[in-house]
């Protein structure tokens, strides 16, 4: 049976201040929560002091993304998968749809990204969505599927996604308020276990999926309840402790 998983992507905001704050609040509601894996993924700059406050916690630590490139080298501005498990990290967004339509990643690229992550002992958790257009023109599991082919038409890739964990989120219901129907969610979750079955079964059962777009404490039951909606990527509500540790024990 797969445990359910939240993870909250703090993308750029944030301070020193506000982390501790908003950690401590997540700390004392933490324990009411016990068959949740739980992940927090703050910026960069603030891992550290992320890794330091969560010590002895059962909170996970990720970061939002990360180099290609194994190893180290002269990449001004990267930080390699090594780098963040010497930071204390467990997991890595990849392939976030911000990442993608704002600064061009490609579906080769974000493959790349998920299996340096696994080569780095980091959990990848593997982002795929269709834009509003696509979905209006019922390209929505084509888009899908395209962005999964690129791991799935290699060993490697494979390999990695064994060791992944996949977020769809629709890029038109990402900070706008809008949110899949559960029915919508659901059909597309399953989608992506069909796809990965065709590859491995096993492999397909045992992945978890999460559902990523505006979800908030309304809406994560419902969607939770869903089959094949394992937990969830959670954006703005992840930055208030209350509606956080709510949406933590709606998928328990």
């Amino acid at each position: 049976m797969r445990r359910p998983i939240v993870a909250g992507n703090w993308k750029m905001h944030g301070s020193r201040t506000t982390a501790s704050e908003l950690l401590a609040g997540i700390k004392e509601g933490v324990d009411s929560v016990r068959n949740v894996g739980v992940v927090i993924c703050p910026p960069y700059v603030y891992l550290d002091q992320v890794a330091s406050l969560l010590k002895g916690t059962p909170i996970s630590i990720g970061a939002q993304n990360l180099c290609q490139v194994t190893g180290h080298g002269a990449y001004t501005g990267e930080i390699s998968g090594q780098m963040l498990r010497d930071l204390g990290c467990q997991h890595v967004i990849v392939g976030h749809s911000e990442r993608r339509n704002i600064y061009g990643e490609s579906d080769a690229l974000v493959a790349e990204k998920s299996i340096a992550a696994h080569h780095a002992d980091l959990t990848p958790i593997i982002c795929v969505g269709e834009l509003l257009e696509e979905r209006e023109q019922g390209d929505t599991e084509k888009v899908v599927g395209r962005q999964l082919d690129a791991l799935l038409s290699t060993a490697e890739g494979i390999e990695a996604l064994r060791h992944s964990i996949v977020a769809y989120e629709p890029v038109w219901a990402i900070g706008t308020g809008k949110t899949a129907t559960p029915e919508q969610a659901q059909d597309v979750h399953a989608f992506i276990r069909g796809r990965l079955a065709q590859i491995d079964q096993v492999l397909a059962e045992k992945v978890c999926i999460l559902y990523g777009g505006s979800v908030k404490p309304g809406n994560a039951v419902e969607l939770f309840g869903m089959k094949d909606i394992d937990g969830g990527l959670i954006g703005g509500a992840s930055l208030n402790t209350d509606d956080f540790l709510a949406i933590c024990r709606a998928a328990e």
